[in-house]
C-alpha cells in the first residue's frame, strides 16, 4: 500500500505566475481525490499529467475564493469532455447555490450527475466510507466555516503464506478467504492451526490529515493522533503572530507544535503568505519544534508506504 499526495497549489490569496492557491491530489487505495480547487487548478492538473476522469470526489474546505474559485471551470471542462460518471463534491453549505447560479446564468448544465454533500457540522463526522477508506471532517477555526479532512486506509486482508498452507492438504481454495480474514484453521482431527502460521499480516493502514486555513487549534490533535502525513497551513512566521490571530491563520511554529502533539510522522507546511520570499524560513521555524518538516512545493509528490 502507498499514499501519494501531489501539490497543485500551496500559496494563499492572490495567485502569481509561479504561486498558485490551494489544491492537492491525493491518491489512496484506488481513489484519486481533489482537495480544494483554487483558481487555475485544471491547468495544474494538465501540467502535472493527472487524469481528469479519475477524479470522482472533491473536498472543499471553506468558501474563500483561493480554495474554490477553480471549481466552476473544472466542472465546465468535465462537461466538454463528455463526462458521464458521477462527481461528488463535499463542501460547506452555499457552494451548490454558487455553482448552480453560475451555470444557470451561462445557460450551461452538467451532462453528468453532479452530487453535492453539504457540510455544516461542528464536530468531527464521518462523511465518506467504502471498503477501502474512510474520510472524516476536522473542524477548524477560521473567519468562515471551515473543515480539514482526515483520510484513512482500512486494514487490508491478510496475505496467504502459500508455502505454509501447502503443508496442509486439508486446506482447500474455498478456505482461503477465511484465512485472509484472520480466522484459524481447524483440521478434521480437531487440531487448530493458528492463523499467523498460515498468513502474513497486512501492511499498516496509512493516513493523511489536511488542515486548511485555521487559527492555532490544539484540540484537533485528538482527531489526527498518530497520522502518517499531516499538511498544516502556515500562512505566517512567528514575527507576524499578531496578524495570524487577526486573520484566523497559523504560524510555522504553531504547525510544528500541532504535529508534535499529534505524533505525526511527517509534516508538510503550506498556504504561505505572498509577503514572504524566503520560504526556507518556514521550514526552519517549524523544525525548532518538529524536526520532520518539509515544505509544500507545486508539482512535488509526497509518497509514503
Amino acid at each position: 500500500m502507498s499514499l501519494k499526495l501531489t501539490i497543485l497549489g500551496c500559496h494563499s490569496a492572490t495567485p502569481r505566475v509561479n504561486a498558485h492557491p490551494t489544491a492537492q491530489i491525493l491518491k489512496i487505495k484506488n481513489h484519486t481525490i481533489l482537495i480544494d480547487c483554487g483558481e487555475g487548478t485544471q491547468v495544474q492538473l494538465r501540467r502535472y499529467k493527472i487524469s481528469f476522469s479519475k477524479i470522482k470526489h472533491i473536498f472543499i474546505s471553506h468558501l474563500h475564493g483561493d480554495h474554490y474559485f477553480g471549481l466552476i471551470g473544472l466542472i465546465s471542462t468535465f462537461g466538454l469532455l463528455n463526462r458521464e460518471k458521477e462527481l461528488h463534491i463535499y463542501a460547506p453549505e452555499g457552494l451548490q447555490d454558487i455553482i448552480e447560479l453560475q451555470m444557470n446564468l451561462s445557460q450551461s448544465r452538467a451532462n453528468f450527475p453532479l452530487i453535492f454533500h453539504v457540510l455544516n457540522g461542528t464536530a468531527s463526522e464521518l462523511i465518506f466510507e467504502d471498503k477501502n477508506i474512510s474520510i472524516k471532517t476536522i473542524p477548524l477555526t477560521h473567519r468562515v466555516y471551515t473543515n480539514g479532512f482526515l483520510f484513512k486506509e482500512k486494514l487490508a486482508l491478510r496475505k496467504l503464506d502459500i508455502e505454509a498452507v501447502s503443508k496442509f492438504p486439508e486446506i482447500e481454495t474455498c478456505d482461503y478467504h477465511n484465512l485472509k480474514k484472520g480466522k484459524d484453521f481447524i483440521k478434521k482431527d480437531g487440531i487448530l492451526i493458528p492463523n499467523n502460521k498460515l498468513t502474513f499480516a497486512p501492511p499498516k493502514p496509512l493516513s493523511y490529515a489536511f488542515c486548511s486555513d485555521t487559527s492555532y487549534k490544539p484540540n484537533i490533535v485528538k482527531i489526527i493522533k498518530n497520522v502518517d502525513l499531516l499538511y498544516h497551513e502556515s500562512t505566517f512566521l512567528s514575527d507576524r503572530k499578531d496578524l495570524a490571530i487577526k486573520t484566523g491563520h497559523s504560524t510555522a511554529k504553531q504547525a510544528g507544535e500541532i504535529a508534535l502533539m499529534a505524533n505525526a510522522k511527517l509534516l508538510i507546511l503550506g498556504h504561505f503568505s505572498n509577503r514572504y520570499r524566503n520560504l526556507k524560513a518556514f521550514q526552519l521555524e517549524s523544525q525548532e519544534i518538529f524536526e520532520n518538516t518539509l515544505l509544500a512545493v507545486e508539482g512535488k509528490t509526497f509518497e509514503i508506504g
